[in-house]
């Protein structure tokens, strides 16, 4: 991936931060996207002495016009994309019945919504690279969990995007993926609401919950995202990929 233009979304933490890291360490030109100015501050920093170059992109991806720009500014600094990197997302409880329509909406804007408009302004760029395009989507997409009814639809739309797209843009050579982790080690849970000795005791509880014994690592589903937009995975599309410690073969407990 030496010298390859990578789009990382999400890249302020977790999954995308460290993509946005693994990709930088093997001579890409990353641009990572997020909404912690301090947290890509930081990613810089670390990429500073390494074999890639990366360039940080402040951006709320609910805005049309800064989707524009992120696409915009990284053709021309890189000229061209090579690989789109869908990871931001956002998770928050609530059923059927107390769901409201404001966090169903904000969960669809940010999950589904953002990658599809992103993923359409990237494909002119993508088809002319021959490219590649992983989703980080989760377990929910396949799986039904209680009480997080909004984030279980966004991710399943986001399988079937990955799986519609794979289809239609196969003719031209560009590959889409997605990649479907367990719990992994990241700021999502706590951002819907967990303080620290609560997202501690979740932690705690999701050993019990994953076949394996313990939850994901981010580095380990960057590992998997940077096969999947490699060529080493050159005949692979449309494939949603459980990285989950054996939680999808599981019964709901």
């Amino acid at each position: 991936m030496k010298g390859k233009s990578v789009i990382v979304t999400g890249a302020s933490s977790g999954i995308g931060y460290r993509t946005a890291l693994l990709f930088a360490s093997r001579g890409s030109k990353v641009t990572a996207c997020g909404r912690n100015e301090k947290a890509l501050g930081a990613l810089r920093d670390e990429c500073a002495e390494m074999e890639g170059e990366i360039r940080i992109h402040l951006s709320d991806l609910r805005e049309s016009t800064q989707l524009d720009r992120l696409v915009g500014d990284t053709v021309d600094a890189f000229d061209g994309i090579d690989v789109l990197v869908n990871s931001a997302g956002i998770i928050g409880n609530g059923t059927i019945e107390t769901t409201e329509t404001e966090d169903w909406d904000r969960m669809m804007d940010i999950n589904l919504r953002s990658v599809f408009q992103l993923t359409s302004l990237c494909v002119p760029y993508l088809k002319e690279s021959e490219g590649a395009i992983v989703n980080v989507s989760s377990v929910a997409g396949p799986r039904a969990f209680p009480n997080v009814l909004a984030y279980c639809v966004s991710k399943a739309g986001l399988d079937q995007l990955t799986r519609c797209a794979a289809l239609e843009l196969a003719e031209d050579k560009v590959r889409v993926n997605a990649v479907n982790p367990g719990v992994v080690v990241s700021n999502l849970h706590k951002r819907s609401g967990l303080d620290e000795e609560e997202y501690e005791a979740f932690l705690e509880h999701s050993k019990t919950t994953h076949p394996l014994g313990r939850v994901g690592q981010p580095e380990e589903i960057a590992d998997l995202i940077y096969f999947l937009a490699s060529d080493n995975a050159g005949w692979i599309t449309g494939g949603t990929f459980e990285i989950d410690g054996g939680r999808s073969l599981t019964c709901a407990r």
